[in-house]
Parts: structure tokens; sequence; C-alpha cells
């Protein structure tokens, strides 16, 4: 039930949905009585659309989840193995024209390759299954494929094809890779989505080091600028306003220890 609803709010929910539905309403009462109501709506909307743009709202948005866990720093002793997280692979695309399709946090797996070249013995895990409400296709096989044809040996990869949402990408890695006292997991995903993964991981008590990757800014010097479009802006608002309120659903019920999970206290940031 958790899926099906979350899947509902995360499209009613995205700001350049609901300034498109305030239009399609503004427009509408055109035609009726409420024309006076109709035309305030469409002003608002345009007043509203403009702010978006020229103001730095996705930037605020992004930067404090993006910076809120550090770059990760190589330590001596080698990381015992790595859990990818999905959402990199667009699997009705792959299949259409029978190569992989990689999205915009392609870096989540190109970074696994990187690491697994680094650390010979690390396992890989790759964590991704359908996230689609209806139809699709589960992204491990994918990844799997994608993996292999970069180099990196069949017998250092796990897949779990199951997970639908951050929860299950948890609750199936932990499930699936038992892991021992001393292990080192690192966990790469965008940086924008760790402070979600990472509060979901401890939430299952799987302790995992935050390799952040796929960075949407620069620093917080992105504030001063105006957007160069109007649809960058949207973007990058939506993106923020996604996080943001999947940080508060996974509070809320009892997903993540806390509203906004950061590193840990006397301990690598975990």
């Amino acid at each position: 039930m958790f899926f099906i609803l979350s899947k509902i709010l995360t499209v009613i929910t995205v700001p350049s949905n609901i300034l498109v539905a305030v239009t399609i309403a503004g427009v509408a009462l055109l035609a009726t009585r409420l024309r006076a109501l109709g035309r305030r709506l469409l002003v608002a909307v345009a007043l509203v659309t403009a702010a978006l743009w020229l103001l730095p709202v996705g930037a605020a948005l992004i930067l404090p989840l993006e910076t809120r866990f550090p770059p990760w720093t190589p330590t001596q002793e080698p990381p015992t193995g790595m859990i990818v997280l999905g959402g990199v692979i667009n699997p009705q695309v792959s299949v259409a024209h029978a190569q992989i399709s990689l999205n915009e946090s392609a870096e989540r797996l190109t970074t696994a390759v990187a690491l697994a070249r680094l650390y010979p013995n690390a396992r890989i895990v790759f964590s991704g299954g359908n996230a689609q409400l209806t139809g699709g296709r589960p992204e491990g096989p994918f990844a799997l494929r994608f993996l292999e044809q970069l180099g990196v040996a069949r017998d250092r990869v796990t897949i779990e094809a199951q997970s639908r949402n951050t929860t299950e990408n948890a609750t199936y890695c932990k499930r699936l890779i038992a892991p021992k006292p001393g292990e080192r997991w690192l966990l790469i995903t965008s940086a924008m989505h760790m402070p979600r993964a990472v509060g979901v991981f401890r939430q299952a008590g799987f302790t995992v080091e935050p390799y952040p990757v796929d960075y949407h800014s620069t620093g917080w010097r992105d504030l001063l600028p105006v957007p160069r479009s109007l649809l960058g802006a949207l973007t990058a608002i939506d993106n923020g306003a996604h996080e943001w309120l999947g940080l508060l659903a996974y509070w809320i019920t009892g997903r993540t220890p806390a509203l906004f999970p950061g590193p840990a206290q006397g301990r690598p940031a975990d």
C-alpha cells in the first residue's frame, strides 16, 4: 500500500504538475461565471512561475541534500563491498534498442566499475527492481549486463531485483548480504538521495558508508545566478521537492530514524 500511495502522491505533489493543473483550472473557469477567479488563477500561476525561474529555489532545495554527507575518503582498509542503488537504467528503452540505456544517474554504475578495479576483492551488490506502478521491468538484469560489458567478473556481482523503493533496497540487501561485524559496505547513490537512503539503511540495522555521486550542484554559489531556462529551474525544483517530501514521508511512517539523517557521531559517516 505504501508503494502505491507513494507513487500517486509523487505525481500530484510535483511542483510543475501543480502549476499545470492550476493553469488548466484557470483556463476552464474562463468559460464559466467564475471567469474572474480563472483570471486570478492564471495571473497567480504566471507570477509564481516567474518567481520560481528568477529565484534560486531549486538550488536552495538541492544544496542541503547534496552537502549533507561529504565525499567518501579512502582508507587503508579496503571495503568489503559496495551497494549500488537502482534508478539508473531505463529497461524499456534498453529492450527497444537492444543496448543498455542509462539515465542521468549513470554515475552510480560507472563509479561502481571504477571502485571494482581499485578494490579487486570487493563485492558488488546492485539493488534495483521494477519501480513502475504498472508494467515495466526490473533493472537488475540490465545492470549485470552493463557491469560485465565493462569487465567486471560475474562472480563478483550479486543482483537484487525485487526492490521497488529505498525501503525495500535496504530490507532486501540486508537479507541478501547478511553483513557481518567488521565488514565495510559502501552505499553508492545520488548525493541528493543519500540522506534518505542512509536513514533507511540505518533503520534496517545495516551500517553503510555513504559514497555520494551524481551531483547536480557546484556549491553554495549556485544560489547567485539566475537559471538559464525555466525548464531547468523547474526540473531542479521538482527533483529537490521530491527528495524533501520523501524524507518527510519516510520519517512520518517510521522508515527513517530522523527527518534529515546526517553523518553519525564518533564514526565514519554511515
